[in-house]
């Protein structure tokens, strides 16, 4: 799937859309609730023709689709460069992520379509800036290295933050999650292979490395959202089983994981206050500028113009694709009907 391949097909729900939930089940009411908060205590799956509660309901499809459309837009910083790899091993698997990416998108837009939701709403929402998406993508690859980077750091925090939602209480995203996991490893892999080469290359090349380090570090630790005190989302979410962990849980692990990589590379992190703490047993860190991250995803980081005007333009350059679906859907449905 190209890069205009994935917004080409973003709007062809009438085919693809489900629509498994309506609103036939019984209203909210706390004694539906109650009974619906006992199937999660008791790690039952929910699945799409099941009664759940609206704010549930909702609260997965705004998780879903900002996760899918993190995953569309979060091929452009790479699929930048595709044609500029320096080998053509390098270039093939380049290519072969950033497709994964794309499929990953379109898995978890069907996820959200078995809520109810219009695939062909929730790419509007993209498209017309409504909708939010990791605030990472918005920064520039500008140049090899940062593709090492992003693979270590960005997909080493996305495995990190997904491996929970193999467990999700839902269970198209939990199945969606397992596939889409195994692929990410892979994306980290990549990335660490790249960012070893390089920082065991020439001086030049292990400067690269180290840059692509101090430029991605701390907006990767934004990855996994505001911390706990400022979550609008995590007590529910955690509640219902939708999410595992908190936040800064999860930013502990990642960076517990993460900063012995980086020291085994030979790189050194852009944090000053970054020690171990011999009490604890983790690696204590030093202050994220949350200031940053909010000016981010208010739409004022340096490629988040960029990256909508990218994905408009795809959007625009497939819409003879739905077009020519769609028309050939119609054309046979008659005999597929017939046929049934």
């Amino acid at each position: 799937m190209g890069l205009s391949g994935a917004g080409g097909l973003g709007h062809i729900s009438p085919m693809y859309s489900q629509a498994l939930n309506t609103a036939t089940g019984p209203a909210d009411s706390s004694e539906a609730a109650q009974r619906f908060q006992e199937r999660i205590d008791a790690e039952e799956r929910v699945e799409p023709n099941d009664w759940m509660p609206e704010a549930y309901r909702r609260t997965l499809i705004r998780q879903i689709s900002q996760h899918a459309h993190s995953e569309i837009v979060g091929m452009l910083p790479e699929g930048n460069w595709i044609t500029r790899a320096p080998t053509l091993r390098r270039k093939a698997a380049l290519l072969a992520k950033v497709q994964d990416e794309g499929g990953h998108g379109l898995y978890l837009y069907a996820a959200a379509e078995t809520l109810g939701a219009s695939r062909e709403e929730l790419v509007e929402q993209l498209l017309t800036g409504r909708a939010k998406y990791s605030s990472i993508f918005n920064y520039p690859t500008l140049n090899w290295a940062d593709i090492g980077a992003i693979g270590w750091l960005v997909d080493g925090a996305a495995i990190m933050n997904q491996i929970p939602l193999c467990r999700c209480s839902y269970g198209p995203y939990a199945r969606a999650m397992i596939r889409i996991c195994k692929e990410e490893s892979f994306h980290q892999r990549q990335g660490f292979e790249i960012m070893t080469t390089l920082a065991r290359g020439s001086p030049e090349q292990k400067a690269m490395a180290q840059d692509a380090l101090n430029r991605w570090w701390w907006p990767s630790l934004m990855m996994f959202g505001p911390p706990d005190s400022a979550s609008q989302h995590s007590d529910a979410s955690m509640r219902w089983k939708i999410k595992r962990f908190t936040n800064d849980s999860l930013r502990r692990k990642f960076v517990d994981a993460t900063v012995p990589q980086g020291h085994y590379l030979g790189l050194t992190f852009p944090d000053p206050a970054l020690h171990f703490n011999e009490a604890t047993g983790h690696w204590d860190f030093g202050e994220i500028d949350w200031e940053e991250f909010r000016r981010v995803l208010a739409g004022e980081g340096p490629c988040n113009r960029e990256r909508l005007a990218a994905r408009r333009r795809a959007h625009d350059d497939g819409a003879w694709v739905r077009e020519a679906a769609l028309a050939y859907a119609d054309k046979h449905r008659p005999a597929e009907r017939a046929a049934a």
